[in-house]
């Protein structure tokens, strides 16, 4: 070993150390609220954070030459593991300097988090099955019991679909399946949000589609006023939304399928040019979602129908999802909400399914750890849309990392083996997918017609993958995410002025 090389590297690690517990003392407002039990966790994620705002690939490669950790894969103990290396280097700590969060502490908090909140389980190296419930499984009392016996964890009711007669059936036929198999499966009901939609006002309204073709000119608007019958005009189904939009942002209708530019942008209406549509229907139907990633459309999370699903969900569920979370005030509100409809309160999860949401995770993290345990759920369907598809695979490391870093549970979600589900067979790419919902906590399935045979593939891919989850190495190049949290103005974290106004 190169001893220069080797002090150097010294100094940048003890600069890297102050850098993190000088964070930590900046944050000191927000890590007030923090709950005990997520103390170390919260530390920890600003440590995690300050690593990934710059750019260590170099420290990195000083380090592995050298035969030391390269701080690869410590996303979840940090500084122990940096002081673990300068010790190494002849660095001196007392007792009370050294790190408590260590790679054993956090492997205990991980599984006792899981475990509280998605239950009990024998076999624990590979991740929990949520199923999601279709309105068929109300009145299908053998297929819950049969999805219990081929490893079931947890079941997952949408309040965005049926009604609560509906779910106290499922919920029913559940609890007795519980009763008569001798198996635990916790119940997780997802909050509805914004039902950002499409409604179609003219042309094509009594069919409930439309046709069209790229190139087109349609229309965004709240009302048909002033229109002709031949033009499409599409209502996004909430108020106030259009004056939102500008010129030369994008929209994304049904999935991203159909693509378009906004061109000219109103009060009351936008044009909206349509520049790629990519299915052989070329056409929009009634009630498909749409996405606007480049436009501040303040609608709150928290609608006036998930609030009335609130006090059901407390009385029944184990865990509440909640969708289109954006800022930390959204987690606050809910948090209140919950407190005063009763003291059985489920557990969040916050599900990260925009552009905002990303941004603001470090943030959001914060906030959830006000309480002793919430969850993340990586919602591919829409945040896919919303960054782009290209950057999916990308995102959702980055997600993980961080959730990682802060000791949260993460919920892998959205067209796990999908086309195996719908159609019988799976993808080559589906199963290469499912092989990284590994690195999650809870893996969801959606409903279709092969849910069983979906979760016999997707237990063995799990249990063939569980052997190496630990086995994996990155280079840290900075991270945006970080970067916005360390760098936002006025050296305050995400949301921290409105936290601090609502305390």
């Amino acid at each position: 070993m190169n001893s220069e090389s080797l002090l150097a590297i010294k100094q940048q690690l003890v600069d890297l150390e102050k850098r993190m517990l000088d964070e930590v003392k900046k944050r000191s407002m927000e890590l007030e609220n923090i709950h005990p039990i997520q103390m170390l966790a919260a530390r920890n994620l600003l440590h995690y954070i300050v690593l990934r705002n710059e750019d260590i690939r170099g420290l990195q490669y000083l380090l592995h030459i050298n035969g030391l950790s390269s701080l690869a894969s410590s996303e979840s103990h940090i500084q122990s593991q940096l002081q673990a290396i300068l010790q190494r280097l002849g660095q001196h700590y007392a007792d009370n300097q050294l790190s408590k969060c260590t790679f054993d502490y956090n492997q205990q908090q991980i599984v006792e988090k899981s475990h509280a909140m998605f239950g009990e389980k024998k076999d624990t190296d590979i991740p929990f099955i949520m199923v999601t419930f279709d309105v068929s499984f109300a009145g299908n009392y053998s297929l819950i019991k049969n999805l219990l016996l081929n490893g079931m964890n947890v079941a997952r009711i949408n309040c965005a679909h049926d009604d609560e007669a509906t779910w106290s059936r499922m919920i029913h036929h559940l609890k007795r399946a519980c009763r008569h198999t001798g198996l635990n499966c916790k119940i997780y009901m997802d909050l509805a949000g914004p039902k950002i939609r499409t409604k179609l006002l003219k042309k094509g309204k009594d069919k409930g589609k439309v046709k069209v073709n790229e190139g087109d000119i349609i229309w965004l608007a709240d009302h048909d006023k002033g229109f002709k019958e031949h033009e499409v005009v599409i209502s996004p189904n909430e108020v106030g939304l259009i004056k939102k939009i500008k010129k030369g942002d994008r929209v994304y209708i049904d999935d991203g399928i159909i693509k378009g530019i906004i061109e000219k942008a109103g009060k009351n209406k936008a044009s909206l040019r349509i520049i790629r549509i990519s299915s052989a229907k070329q056409q929009i139907k009634a009630g498909k979602g749409i996405n606007f990633p480049d436009s501040e459309i303040a609608i709150s999370s928290l609608t006036d129908f998930d609030k009335s699903c609130l006090p059901f969900i407390c009385q029944h569920a184990d865990m509440v999802g909640y969708s289109f979370v954006r800022v930390p005030t959204d987690v606050l509100g809910l948090q209140t909400i919950l407190k005063n409809i009763s003291s059985k309160q489920p557990h969040i999860i916050l599900k990260i399914e925009t552009l905002e949401a990303v941004n603001n995770l470090p943030a959001l993290l914060l906030c959830g750890m006000r309480q002793n345990i919430f969850g993340i759920m990586i919602a591919r369907g829409d945040l896919a849309v919303e960054i782009g598809f290209e950057r999916m695979g990308e995102i959702q490391e980055e997600i993980l990392w961080l959730c990682e870093s802060a000791h949260v549970p993460v919920v892998w979600a959205t067209q796990v083996l999908e086309s195996l589900n719908k159609l019988g067979m799976a993808t080559r790419s589906e199963i290469t997918d499912a092989t990284h919902a590994a690195m999650a906590e809870c893996v969801m399935i959606n409903k279709g017609e092969h849910t069983i045979e979906v979760m016999e593939s997707l237990l063995d891919i799990l249990k063939r993958t569980g052997g190496h989850r630990l086995k994996k190495s990155y280079t840290f190049r900075p991270l945006r995410i970080a970067q916005n949290y360390i760098n936002h103005q006025n050296d305050l974290p995400i949301g921290s002025k409105i936290i601090a106004n609502t305390l």
